[in-house]
């Protein structure tokens, strides 16, 4: 019996690990795709609320067409919160980019993961380990090089607005974090309606052409739709803190998409910033659930 025992514990842990790496690498994957943004944007000419509430409501349809069956809404204040957290995320970050810099609204965003570990003990009950800590300060140090050459302190209601989507962005990985033994991607899919709802006034000011429809979709599709539901998935096997801090990656593949697509170079700065967040990534991920 003991021997039975022992063989099951044997067994339990590599497949744990197994799939705690798959879920990094699911994270991995969300960075890369939710890095498109940046070229994507760049390519739809239309009002930015505008392109915020078609994107989210292509990324509804894309979550309610892949899972419909598999949807449950139960109003739950976790399901709520979640999707209030994700409409307000998408919404401010766009309203962010309008009154601040990008640089500045970037960076404000991903502060996200100090809410993350600061609320995650209490609302969660996971504690980040003083590992976290610092691989977190050093990653935002590397944030702060990256953007570098372009923040500002200029647009004091744009940086405010910015950090307001930094703390909604946090609030989205808590709740999600908190339904891993359910199916966190209602959330989603009720926060991507709202998101649309909001942005649809702004719509009907003038139509986008068929190149900008082109770009909405794959906007919709590629770089809301499928990553979020990569994320949520992730989340049920991370931590809150591993959940915020390996999609870090995003703002330091941006440029990359813009250089290769655009031609735009980034600076000395932004490449010394990306390799710290990028070295901060790649240890943060071999390290495992190790302290």
């Amino acid at each position: 019996m003991a021997d039975s025992l022992s063989a099951s514990a044997t067994l339990t842990v590599p497949t744990e690990a197994a799939a705690h790496r798959r879920a990094l690498l699911l994270l991995v994957v969300t960075a890369l795709l939710w890095s498109l943004g940046g070229v994507l944007i760049k390519w739809v000419e239309w009002n930015p609320l505008a392109i915020a509430g078609a994107r989210s409501l292509i990324g509804a349809l894309v979550i309610a067409l892949l899972l419909g069956r598999q949807l449950r809404f139960d109003g739950s204040f976790d399901q709520i919160g979640g999707a209030v957290a994700y409409a307000s995320t998408v919404v401010l970050f766009v309203i962010a980019n309008k009154l601040t810099t990008a640089a500045n609204a970037i960076l404000l965003q991903y502060t996200a993961p100090i809410y993350v570990a600061l609320f995650s003990p209490w609302f969660l009950g996971e504690r980040a380990s003083r590992r976290d800590w610092l691989i977190l300060l050093v990653m935002m140090g590397g944030m702060v090089l990256f953007f570098l050459d372009d923040l500002s302190l200029d647009g004091y209601l744009g940086n405010l607005v910015a950090l307001g989507s930094g703390i909604s962005f946090a609030w989205l990985t808590l709740f999600l974090r908190r339904q891993k033994d359910g199916f966190p991607l209602p959330s989603l899919l009720l926060g991507n309606l709202l998101a649309g709802l909001i942005g649809l006034p702004f719509m009907f000011q003038s139509m986008p052409s068929t190149s900008s429809w082109i770009g909405l979709l794959l906007l919709g599709v590629v770089q809301l739709g499928l990553p979020y539901i990569l994320y949520a998935l992730a989340l049920r096997r991370v931590t809150a803190v591993e959940g915020i801090l390996i999609p870090m990656l995003e703002p330091v593949l941006n440029p990359i998409w813009v250089f290769l697509l655009m031609g735009e170079r980034p600076s000395p700065w932004a490449i010394v910033g990306g390799t710290v967040i990028l070295g901060a990534v790649i240890f943060r991920a071999r390290s495992g659930g190790r302290d």
